[in-house]
Formats: structure tokens, sequence, C-alpha cells
């Protein structure tokens, strides 16, 4: 990985960037699609159009996921992205066990920690860029979800951030971290709840999610 050039963002930051991504089958419970679309199939989608954006909005050498979800990790092994095993022990734990594997690479860049969630289908590669380039601007940034409380992006420059994930986790990380309530409604889009999904559903879902809510054909 480190012999590869660097792609550095607009701000002369080079990101690299930690996506956990919960079990399927444990993942997304206050989620209950109807039958006879299985809550599993939906959550792998979801996860499966995320790292697709991540990835083709920055090198796949700089994207490390944590998972054990045997899906998603060959998901992203596909994309090019690192696959680090998730310990299990909740989901601050596993973002810190990605960001210990994100080592400053001496390119002449300023390195960049960010943490995106994995739940994220209306995401796209150029809301992800522009996002980060506003984080660039300051030396801890988070963005708020939807709803203004959750986080979907953390990100510092100035050394690993420091996870608060859970509920209300927006003023937990917004204690030492700048509060980027970004208008890009693609990006602070996760899906928890059926209301979620239908209002990523209105923005656009990529094409696994898509698929996955379609049914099978006939």
């Amino acid at each position: 990985m480190t012999g590869e050039p660097a792609t550095p963002d607009r701000a002369g930051v080079r990101w690299r960037v930690v996506v956990p991504v919960k079990e399927a089958d444990r993942a997304k419970t206050r989620l209950q699609p109807t039958h006879p679309l299985a809550r599993p199939a939906l959550a792998r989608a979801v996860a499966q159009d995320t790292l697709t954006a991540v990835c083709a909005a920055l090198p796949p050498r700089d994207v490390l996921v944590v998972t054990t979800d045997p899906a998603a990790a060959g998901a992203a092994t596909a994309l090019g992205a690192t696959v680090v095993a998730d310990p299990g022990a909740g989901l601050d734990a596993a973002v810190r066990t990605g960001l210990a594997r994100v080592l400053p690479v001496d390119d002449g860049h300023t390195p960049g920690w960010a943490v995106l969630l994995g739940d994220l289908p209306s995401l796209r590669p150029e809301d992800l860029r522009d996002a980060l380039a506003r984080c660039a601007e300051h030396p801890r940034a988070v963005v708020p979800d939807a709803d203004g409380t959750g986080t979907v992006l953390l990100t510092s420059t100035v050394g690993p951030p420091e996870p608060r994930f859970g509920p209300g986790s927006a003023a937990r990380h917004g204690a030492d971290a700048t509060v980027l309530e970004l208008a890009l409604p693609r990006l602070r889009r996760d899906v928890d709840t059926a209301a979620d999904l239908a209002a990523a559903l209105a923005l656009g879902v990529g094409t696994a999610t898509a698929r996955v809510l379609a049914g099978p054909p006939g």
C-alpha cells in the first residue's frame, strides 16, 4: 500500500476511511421489511452500495472495512479494500480496531483519518468527496445524520478520532470537533427504520439495494 501513489483531496489531505459493517444477521434489527424480503439480505445490499460508493470516491487501498460478515468482506475484497476482523465488542471497538490499522504515510500530504458508517444506500462518490473536502477545513469534524443526532462521518487530521457512537453521538463527537450539518442529504441518510428506508428510496439508492427491494424476477 505504501508504494502506491497517494491521491489527496483538493485540500491536500490523504484520507484513510474506516467503514464498520455489522454482521447482516444481527444488523438493522429495527428495520423489519415486509415478506418475502429478508432483513439480512437488505442489510448486506445497503452495505454493498455504501462500500461501492466509498471505493469509487477514494482509492480502495485507502479504505478499511471492519467486519466479520462474509458477504461484506467479499464485496470489500473484490473492490480492493482492506478487510479487518470485527472484534465483536460493539461499534466503538470495531472502529478503534480499524483506526489502529491506519498508519500515516510519509508522502508529503496531510494524513486524514475518517470513519464512515456502512448503512448509506443513497451515497454517491461525489457526496463523500465533497464532505471530506469540507471536513479537511477543520482539525476534527463530525457530520450528523439526517435527524441531526447520530453520526455518519467522523474525521480528524490531527490523529485518530475517538469514536463515541450510539444514540446522541453527534453531540458527543461535537464536544471536541466541528459539527458540519452539510447539505448532502444522500450522505446523511442512514437507514435504521422503515421510514429511513423510504426516505433513502426517495433520494435514490444504489443498485444492490434496488435489486433486493425489487424482489426476485417474475
